[in-house]
């Protein structure tokens, strides 16, 4: 008996195509977003690590600059420079 060859109709192919065309471009969309998810933790990971090295540099700079302002930092400044110390006409800056 010889087989009888089965006949698709033009739409059934095209439906064919698509759910291949799907089969394949599911996964493959699955992984870019996952690839592109991790790129973003890595940026993000990255980027805190620089706000956190910024931020111990501003630490620092905050104690210099309440050091280089305290009292007898002034005074000494004034004294070298040959300066008197007038109470009344030091202003105090926060």
């Amino acid at each position: 008996m010889a087989r009888r060859k089965v006949k698709l109709l033009r739409i059934e192919r095209m439906l064919i195509k698509f759910c291949v065309f799907l089969l394949v471009m599911i996964p493959a969309s699955s992984v870019f977003g996952k690839a592109m998810l991790s790129k973003t933790n890595l940026e993000v990971e990255r980027l805190k690590k620089e706000i956190s090295a910024q931020e111990r540099k501003n630490q620092s700079l905050t104690m210099k600059v309440n050091e280089l302002q305290s009292f007898e930092n002034i005074l000494e400044v004034a004294k070298n420079q040959g300066l008197a110390y007038n109470s009344n006409n030091i202003k105090v800056i926060d």
